[in-house]
């Protein structure tokens, strides 16, 4: 594994490192997904007791909202990278105008000192 990269000093910032540093452990991102597909099991079985009161008869087949809500996430997910391709921009997209990012004569680039005055700025 690669050495930690430093702290910031901002306290703020400093927080919120803190309390995102589990997810570097593989051995604790792995335990959250297990969590979270135990989770989903509990609720999926627990659909078996609960009564529903539906407008359609495919919400009374078991595990109905589980799967939608399965086949619904991967379908964002999907539409994402789609959506990706068609509003990608180039890396420099919003650089090319800047004055940095233009080619500059030599004389152009050479520190001036001002005469103090406010006529200069």
């Amino acid at each position: 594994m690669s050495e930690a990269a430093p702290k910031p000093n901002n306290p703020v910032s400093r927080a919120i490192v803190n309390a995102l540093s589990w997810v570097d452990d593989k051995a604790k991102v792995k335990r959250f997904f297990w969590g979270l597909v135990v989770a989903g099991a509990v609720l999926t079985l627990l659909d078996l007791f609960h009564h529903k009161h539906s407008y359609f008869d495919a919400e009374h087949w078991f595990g109905f909202y589980s799967f939608y809500g399965f086949i619904m996430c991967a379908l964002l997910v999907i539409a994402a990278r789609g959506m990706r391709v068609l509003l990608m921009r180039d890396e420099d997209y919003y650089g090319r105008a800047d004055i940095e990012a233009e080619d500059h004569p030599a004389p152009d680039l050479e520190r001036r000192e001002l005469s103090g005055t406010s006529d200069d700025v």
